[in-house]
């Protein structure tokens, strides 16, 4: 890898969203406190927690190691919302590298090492993560994006590179340089949850060159039931992320239109399938068959959203890094 310009940990922040989960948070920002290096900063985004997560922010001031960012949100914003708020806290604050991750994950303690040795060669970077178990979670990082759904058996081994091209995303562990953020603008917050992080991460992969990297520096902490199909895990969902992951098709539909990626026949085929696959994980991972109602009114309310005018996020104003 090139070394033309060195990494600086403190031109980093550690952006994180939280909602409800102060344990888990508490788990996190222990892991930072004992990070080596820290970065300059951390952002935590509260999407109007009504537990005690404000405490357990001040209660880290002092003994983290580095500036506290912390912003209560009035109301939830889901996951897409309070990712746009933290970068944009973020890029605005000057970091040059925004680092950004749910509150049920730990960070490794050199992580930040890990990820900045990619940082002088690529601009968009993904990190490895550890299941709740110790095992190497398996995350889809391709999309197949005619169809706009996840390529299920993508190669997950490395060769001598150590890294893989990627035309997707995961706001557990995205990595990315403030310059492809002004490109792109902020994460869009009417996805709530859901598919935001894959169109972004796309996003991304159309102005530089994106890679998922062979480095651990992210272990998951919370427990969530799968089913083991032997190369690949599908993880239980919920009735919200059922609605979303099919209303979202809407959004995803106007982002494909406008960067001439859309193709209606195989886009529909693929909406078809997602519909399909979280039948499937109802029926073998959740073992019950409640729940579909959630996915109709996702459909038709995707169908709406594409119908809506609509406009994508707009790039920032150049900032100064700090």
């Amino acid at each position: 890898m090139s070394e033309s310009t060195a990494f600086d940990p403190r031109s980093a922040a550690i952006v994180i969203v939280t909602f409800n989960r102060s344990g888990l948070l508490t788990r996190l920002l222990t892991s930072i406190s004992a990070m080596d290096p820290k970065p300059g900063r951390v952002v935590i985004i509260d999407n109007a927690s009504v537990d005690d997560t404000t405490a357990v922010v001040e209660s880290f001031r002092e003994s983290i190691g580095t500036e506290i960012v912390y912003r209560r949100l009035e109301t939830n914003t889901g996951g897409s919302g309070g990712f746009s708020e933290g970068m944009r806290v973020a890029y605005e604050s000057g970091s040059e590298w925004i680092w950004l991750m749910d509150d049920d994950v730990e960070v490794i303690e050199d992580g930040l090492a890990r990820m900045g040795a990619w940082a002088p060669r690529f601009r968009s970077i993904q990190g490895r993560r550890y299941d709740y178990d110790g095992s190497e979670f398996y995350w889809q990082y391709r999309l197949s994006i005619p169809f706009g759904i996840p390529i299920p058996f993508a190669p997950a081994g490395f060769d001598e590179s150590n890294y893989r091209e990627m035309n997707s995303g995961c706001f557990e562990g995205m990595f990315i340089h403030r310059d492809v953020v002004a490109e792109i603008g902020l994460p869009d917050p009417r996805f709530f949850i859901y598919w935001d992080d894959s169109v972004y991460g796309w996003l991304a992969s159309q102005r530089t060159t994106a890679v998922i990297v062979n480095e651990f520096v992210l272990r998951r902490t919370r427990e969530i039931r799968q089913w083991d199909m032997g190369i690949r895990h599908l993880n239980a969902s919920s009735d919200a992320y059922r609605y979303y992951i099919m209303r979202n098709r809407g959004y995803m539909k106007h982002y494909f239109k406008v960067h001439g990626a859309y193709r209606p026949v195989r886009f529909a085929l693929g909406t078809a399938l997602t519909f399909a696959k979280e039948i499937i994980r109802l029926v073998f991972v959740e073992r019950k068959v409640r729940g579909t109602s959630n996915l109709w009114r996702g459909l038709g309310d995707g169908r709406r959203v594409a119908r809506e005018a609509w406009e994508p996020m707009p790039p920032l104003p150049v900032q100064p890094v700090a």
